[in-house]
């Protein structure tokens, strides 16, 4: 991993493979580390840009509030940092609500769209409780509740489960907070989703229990250009239970695809 200083925070990344630029972004309470199975998939394809949102993996983070929109500019400074100009943008679950941000706040550098096991609804209010309640609990008592809670709803897979477990147990409180209040005060997205005309793809398991297919569904709805792929009996990592029919799906991003 590298880091550069930006936006008061230090940024991880790493860098993969030859070809377009696409930026992966990882879903809460994660890091790019979710990605690493699918990568071999697609590094002979694409110039892959995997940083670890604010907070999260080996970036840093910052005490007062921030959005979704601060997490794009992360993503924007970082493309600045290595001069990259147009790219792709994929993101799981939160990671997707960061790449709507970006495509709403930098449409101009914007080749093509992916969202995988997200949505582009903002929270109910019922939701956005819950995330607060989170958040005090994280401040409170740690992140062992959310990682307790999160790890049967990524997946039915006892093996991924493990995995998923150990990568959220790395992450600090800090992260979990700052991400939560976030997403709890993120807008609705399907305007913007339904302004783009790039390429978009979105990825969903019909067994997620997180975010229900349905919501993907309501996405394709929004623009009806989208390419929509159900995986059948898939939970909310697409990109370990599915890494084959994900890397296809993400594929079609591939410039000249």
């Amino acid at each position: 991993m590298q880091t550069i200083h930006i936006n008061g925070i230090e940024l991880a990344y790493a860098r993969r493979g030859t070809g377009s630029p696409l930026v992966l972004l990882h879903g809460y309470p994660l890091d790019h580390h979710i990605w690493d199975d699918i990568v071999p998939l697609l590094e002979d394809k694409f110039d892959l840009l995997l940083p670890d949102l604010r907070g999260f993996g080996e970036s840093t983070t910052i005490d007062t509030p921030y959005t979704m929109d601060d997490y794009a500019a992360d993503i924007a400074a970082l493309l600045d940092f290595l001069g990259m100009g147009k790219i792709a943008i994929a993101g799981h679950s939160m990671g997707g609500y960061v790449a709507l941000a970006f495509a709403r706040l930098f449409p101009d550098r914007l080749t093509g769209l992916g969202l995988i096991a997200s949505q582009t609804l903002a929270d109910s209010p019922d939701r956005k409780e819950g995330r607060y309640k989170s958040a005090a609990e994280a401040a409170e008592k740690g992140i062992g509740g959310i990682v307790e809670a999160m790890t049967p709803k990524f997946t039915s897979d006892p093996n991924l489960q493990v995995f998923a477990r150990r990568v959220m147990e790395r992450q600090t409180p800090q992260a979990c907070i700052g991400a939560l209040k976030a997403m709890a005060e993120r807008p609705d997205s399907t305007s913007t989703l339904a302004s783009l005309t790039c390429p978009i793809v979105i990825v969903h398991g019909d067994a997620d229990v997180l975010i229900p297919i349905e919501r993907a569904r309501e996405a394709k709805d929004a623009a009806p250009h989208a390419l929509l792929v159900e995986l059948p009996g898939v939970g909310h990592l697409p990109m370990l239970e599915a890494k084959e029919e994900t890397a296809r799906a993400l594929s079609t991003l591939h410039k000249g695809a």
